[in-house]
């Protein structure tokens, strides 16, 4: 880790010392780490910001339901990226407007491309992509270029049906 020294003003200082007391953090030092982190996309981790490597990512958006088209447009951008969906949540806000959350993992450059398709159909008020890098060996890429499978190395009981099946298929692949 290496010390660097820095010449803030007064104003700033405090509202450093300010935002580490009301998050509790130990020192400053923890507090401006994070604060650069959050800058710089989540983390300092070389994947994050290049082109390349794997992430998890959330894609959150406030749009206007009655835009037209918006919400075919939407759907057609989604499902033209489904293999980096892993979940999402739809919230009608009021009557105009609707938040969304989608849970993605992928290729970063991928997640990226994707949220900027989302973020930029005219109609969509706010966007804003948070990305984590993967960061263990399970879930490093194999030579397909996707993140490895999800493997269980302990026996707890039951068994897990495959994803794209239904339990009575996958009953009855076994």
């Amino acid at each position: 880790m290496q010390r660097v020294t820095l010449t803030i003003d007064d104003d700033l200082l405090a509202a450093i010392d300010a935002h580490g007391a009301r998050h509790g953090y130990a020192s400053r030092s923890e507090a401006v780490r994070d604060m650069l982190r959050a800058s710089l996309g989540g983390t300092a981790a070389p994947a994050v910001g290049a082109q390349t490597g794997h992430c998890h990512a959330t894609l959150s958006y406030l749009y206007d339901h009655e835009k037209r088209e918006l919400a075919r447009r939407l759907t057609q951008v989604q499902h033209g990226h489904h293999d980096l969906a892993v979940a999402s949540l739809h919230v009608h806000l009021d009557h105009d407007t609707c938040l969304e959350v989608a849970v993605l993992r992928g290729p970063t450059a991928e997640v990226k491309a994707l949220a900027d398709s989302v973020t930029t159909q005219r109609g969509v008020r706010y966007g804003h992509l948070h990305i984590l890098p993967e960061g263990d060996a399970k879930s490093q890429p194999e030579g397909n270029g996707k993140p490895a499978k999800h493997r269980h190395t302990h026996d707890h009981g039951h068994e897990h049906p495959h994803p794209h099946k239904s339990r009575s298929q996958a009953r009855k692949a076994d």
